[in-house]
This record gives structure tokens, C-alpha cells and sequence, in this order.
């Protein structure tokens, strides 16, 4: 991260020694009064601590949103939890923990890391491409204090030894320029660039979600074999939208269920494993329903339509019911969906006849509740009930028992259409006993008390889907896969300074110095510079030492770079402002 202040001028020898484009940060408020106070905050906003701060907060402001259900989510389900819980609703109320994604607090702190990321990025974006229009620094006057350091005296000229030194260095790929009787020259800008990059994806990634957030919605349908659906508000389950997305901006399609396949493992300690679930349907864009095109939904395989993706959710079996009045008028048929309680599709489900008619002179409704059974046992236990002893349709068998009363659909109240509301209703006896039967595909259930029939005429299959509408999604996939492209440049990609001096010396001799400053400590910069040494040897060999020549404190051979640790300068601030 940055902070607000850049420094424009610094000396020779700092600049040439520091390998970042991140400004210096001030330890404290600059100036006086209010002015001065701001841009302090400002600068406390915009650094790496701070953000790490605010990446961590939103990380722990987002744990209650997967802990406690969501208003957004499943209201129902939130309601359910606060019956469940009154003792602390009213406080979590207050604390906005049932929407907590669209809180003020958890909204704040997404602001202010957007803002953080932004005074990063901005500032620091301009400061580097001045660094790519500049040239590399100038070298330092004493190139002994740099890290990495080698000479030799050679007989060559200075002007040749520079000239083939800069040569030598721009086919090794790094910007080169001659100055002040030295080469100045410098590699490794794909490390800032992977740091630009991590930040600019961070803050698409985060646009991305909030983007998603505010223009997005999806909603819930389950379809039987052979029906269809449109997308409008009236055929959803349910729908949950967002500021920019209502039930208004519903993407005009549908599709109808022609068939639905599951495949099970049959043998080997798998058995029962799903190992296929694809939905057959055609599908149609816009409002002529007309023109069809086939497709197949399989899990994590949404078939995509328009600006909308339809996901398959589960699947599970509709048996479907006859029920015949004691005249033989048949007074309900429809396929009703029952839902698995386990892996094993055991499957429970209601029947509500509300259309019955009159049975003594009153108006009566019959209501049925039971197990749909994939694959029957012969005989139930009598502790663990009607169980499925496998998820595919091998033996199917359906378990049921009546009742006869007021269901409550006529009230206007709201009904869980999976439930029977037993407050009107008496169960049916026979003989003495809770009326109750099992009956395999085809066969007829004569009612007690003279109320009819009921046939189990067979089963289909039914499928839920999620239509889902995200416009930020493909905008946050790619931040996040820049951002660790990003992010890999700038951990493997070195910043790296090389500087050659060649100054004429007595006797005719030229002293060739090179020196090497690297962002890290790394043994790179030593072996780039060991290279260059030795491939300078074709145009400014080393000359052998005179027998009368004074001891120097100059390497032997000049392949091998001296490492000079304790007379190194600090190649960055101690406190080094976010990459």
C-alpha cells in the first residue's frame, strides 16, 4: 500500500540503492490543525497494515452470514430460527445478523478496504510508469558498499569495456544506458508489475462481489417429468432479488422436463453412490415458446440461457394418486412430489383432496400422508418404520394413511404444501384400528367409512432447479485468477540493479568494477553478475598482476562476485509500504 506523500527528490545514492516504486511512509501526522490530521488518516488508510486489518475484519464479518441463516437466503428458514431461538432474536435484530452481507457495519468495511485498495493503486500506479520512462539510476561513487561487488584490471579501454558491458547487459534483457563514465542497468519491473496486478484483481474481485450483490437474484422450482416451467415470479418456488434485480427484470425463457436419468453404483462397497443425475428438457428464449432446443442439466453442469443459469439441485420420486368419491367420480389425479429424508430416497409427502364434495349432507376433504419407498422391504421394522433399502426404483411401494375433515386450505392462511394440518382432521379407522396401507404400482385402496378410493397408478420423477441470474461472477473469476497470476510475479520475479565502472589507472591499465543490488537477499543477482564478468572477458580480459605490484584488497578472479553483507545499505524502508 501507499500513503499520500511522495518524495520527489532523493539523493543519488538513495535512489540507486532503493528497488521499489512504493513511497516512504511517515510514522506521524505532518503539519498542523485539522489539514494535517487528515492527511495522516489518509496515510493510515492507504497502508498495508491497515488493509491487512480490513481483510481480516471482512473475513470475521463474514462467519455469521454461514452461521446464521440469511433473510436473502431462506426466509422461512430464518423464521423457523427465531421460533426457535427468542431469546436472542431480538439482539441479533439489532445487530443486523440476519442480513448481515447488506449490514451497515459489514457494508463499511467493504468501503473502506475499497477505498484503501484505490489510494494504493492510483498513486502508486503513475509513480511506476515514471520509473518506466526513466532511466536506471546512476551508479553509486562507491560501488565496494553494494551486496554483490567484483573487479579486475584489464588493458582494454574504458569506452570498450562500457561499450561491451552495455552490450553484454541488454542481451540479458536489461534497460541499459551509459552515464558518467559507468553502466547503469536494471531487470525485474515484472515484480511491480505482478504487484499492480494483484491489487488492481483484488479490486475487481471485490467490485465483482458487490456487483454480484446488488444486481443479482435466483429462485427455486420443482418440476415433475413431463411439466414445464416459465420464468415469471408466478411459477417460482421461491425468489430472493437484490437492489438492481427484481422480479421484474426476470430473463424471458423456459424449458419443459421431458425425462430425468439417475444411475446408481448396484455392486462393491459403493453401492447405492449416485453415479449419474441428468435432466432432459427443451428449452426456449423469449416469448415464442415454439422453438425448441434440447438440452441435458447435469450436476455442476447448468445449461445456461440468455443472462441466466439454470442449476439442478436433487431430484426425487411424485407418485401419482387417484382418489375416487363413493360414486366412482374421480375427484383428484395428480403426480405429488415427495421429498427423501435419506440417501436411500425413503421419501415422505401428503395428498390433499380439497375437492372431495359432501358425504352426509357436509363438505368433506380427505387428506393422506405417508412414504414413497424407492425400493421396498418385505416386511417393516417396527421401531425404524417404512425404510428404502436403495435409491433406484427396484421395488417401489407407497405407505399411506387418511384422514377425513377440514384441511384449513379454505382459510387464506398460508400452508406448507408438504404437511397436513391435523387441527380438523380425524384419522380414518378400520376395524378398530388407524386405517393404513401398502400398496405396490396398480393397486386400489377401498377407503373405510364408504369415502371412495384411492389408486396408486405408478411414479415419475421430479427435479429441482435454481435459476440464477450473476452478472459479477465471470468479473470476480477473473480478478481472482489475475490476482494469483499477480501474485506469482511478484514473489518469483527479482528486482535487480547492475552497475559497471571502467576508470583509466596508471600504467596504462583500466580498473573495471561491477556491482550488483538485488530487492532480496537471493543468490541470483551474484550469479547474473559472475556471468557478466565472465562473459566481459572477450572484450576486457583481466592483465596479470606485476611481480612489484602492492597488495589490494580487489577479488583475484573476477568470476568470483565478493559479498560485502556488513557494508550493504538497506535496500528498502524497514517498514515497507504494501507491494
Amino acid at each position: 500500500m501507499s500513503d499520500t506523500e511522495l518524495r520527489t527528490e532523493q539523493p543519488e545514492e538513495e535512489a540507486a540503492e532503493r528497488l521499489t516504486t512504493a513511497p516512504t511512509e511517515a510514522d506521524a501526522p505532518v503539519g498542523i490543525g485539522l489539514w494535517g490530521w487528515l492527511r495522516w488518516t489518509w496515510r493510515q488508510l492507504t497502508s498495508m497494515r491497515v488493509a491487512l486489518v480490513l481483510l481480516f475484519l471482512l473475513s470475521l464479518a463474514a462467519i455469521p452470514g454461514s452461521l446464521i441463516p440469511q433473510t436473502s437466503e431462506n426466509a422461512f428458514k430464518v423464521q423457523t430460527w427465531k421460533a426457535a431461538h427468542k431469546s436472542v432474536t431480538p439482539l441479533y435484530e439489532k445487530l443486523q445478523l440476519f442480513d448481515v452481507y447488506s449490514s451497515v457495519w459489514f457494508s463499511a468495511i467493504y468501503i473502506l478496504l475499497f477505498i484503501s485498495l484505490a489510494g494504493c493503486i492510483v498513486p502508486r500506479t503513475w509513480q511506476f510508469v515514471g520509473v518506466l520512462r526513466a532511466k536506471p539510476p546512476a551508479a553509486p561513487a562507491n560501488l565496494t558498499r553494494m551486496p554483490v561487488y567484483a573487479a579486475w584490471h584489464t588493458e582494454a579501454d574504458p569506452e570498450q569495456a562500457l561499450a561491451a558491458a552495455q552490450r553484454l547487459l541488454r542481451r540479458r534483457r536489461f534497460r541499459a544506458h551509459l552515464s558518467g563514465g559507468a553502466v547503469a542497468a536494471e531487470k525485474g519491473y515484472l515484480r511491480e508489475v505482478g504487484n499492480l496486478l494483484f491489487h488492481l484483481s483484488l479490486f475487481a474481485l471485490l467490485a465483482g462481489f458487490a456487483w454480484a450483490s446488488l444486481a443479482s437474484g435466483q429462485g427455486g422450482k420443482l418440476v415433475v417429468e413431463g411439466g414445464g416451467y416459465t420464468n415469471t415470479m408466478t411459477q417460482l418456488d421461491d425468489f430472493s432479488g437484490s437492489a438492481f434485480y427484481t422480479a421484474d427484470d426476470l430473463d424471458p425463457f423456459g424449458f419443459k422436463l421431458d425425462g430425468f436419468t439417475a444411475r446408481y453404483q448396484t455392486t462393491g462397497d459403493q453401492i447405492g453412490e449416485a453415479r449419474e443425475f441428468t435432466a432432459h428438457v427443451r428449452y426456449w428464449q423469449g416469448a415464442d415458446s415454439s422453438k425448441l432446443t434440447n438440452g441435458a442439466i447435469q450436476v455442476n453442469q447448468p445449461l445456461e440461457i440468455g443472462g441466466s443459469k439454470v442449476f439442478l439441485i436433487g431430484h426425487g420420486y411424485a407418485p401419482v394418486i387417484t382418489v375416487k368419491d363413493a360414486t366412482g367420480k374421480v375427484v383428484y389425479h395428480d403426480a405429488v412430489p415427495f421429498l427423501p429424508q435419506d440417501a436411500n430416497l425413503t421419501s415422505t409427502g401428503v395428498v390433499k383432496v380439497g375437492d372431495y364434495g359432501q358425504k352426509d349432507g357436509k363438505k368433506v376433504q380427505l387428506g393422506f400422508q405417508g412414504f414413497f419407498l424407492p425400493t421396498a422391504p418385505d416386511n417393516f421394522s417396527p421401531t425404524m418404520g417404512p425404510r428404502s433399502l436403495f435409491p433406484g426404483d427396484a421395488s417401489p411401494a407407497l405407505v399411506l394413511t387418511g384422514y377425513a375433515g377440514d384441511l384449513g386450505t379454505d382459510s387464506g392462511a398460508p400452508q406448507n404444501v408438504y404437511q397436513l394440518d391435523l387441527t380438523h382432521l380425524t384419522q380414518l379407522q378400520q376395524d378398530g384400528q388407524i386405517a393404513r396401507v401398502k400398496l405396490q404400482p396398480g393397486q386400489l385402496w377401498e377407503l373405510p367409512d364408504g369415502y371412495g378410493s384411492l389408486t396408486f397408478d405408478g411414479y415419475k420423477q421430479w427435479a429441482t432447479f435454481t435459476v440464477s441470474h450473476r452478472p459479477g461472477n465471470s468479473v470476480a473469476l477473473t480478478g481472482a485468477v489475475l490476482a494469483i497470476a499477480g501474485l506469482i510475479g511478484s514473489l518469483f520475479v527479482q528486482r535487480r540493479r547492475i552497475w559497471v565502472r571502467a576508470v583509466a589507472g596508471p600504467e596504462g591499465r583500466t580498473l573495471v568494477e561491477l556491482a550488483g543490488l538485488a530487492r532480496s537477499e537471493s543468490a541470483r543477482i551474484a550469479e547474473e553478475l559472475a556471468e557478466l564478468a565472465v562473459d566481459l572477458q572477450d572484450d576486457a580480459p583481466a592483465a596479470d598482476e606485476p611481480d612489484d605490484a602492492p597488495a589490494t584488497d580487489e577479488p583475484d578472479d573476477p568470476t568470483e562476485p565478493e559479498a560485502q553483507d556488513a557494508a550493504a545499505p538497506e535496500t528498502a524502508p524497514a517498514d515497507e509500504p504494501k507491494e
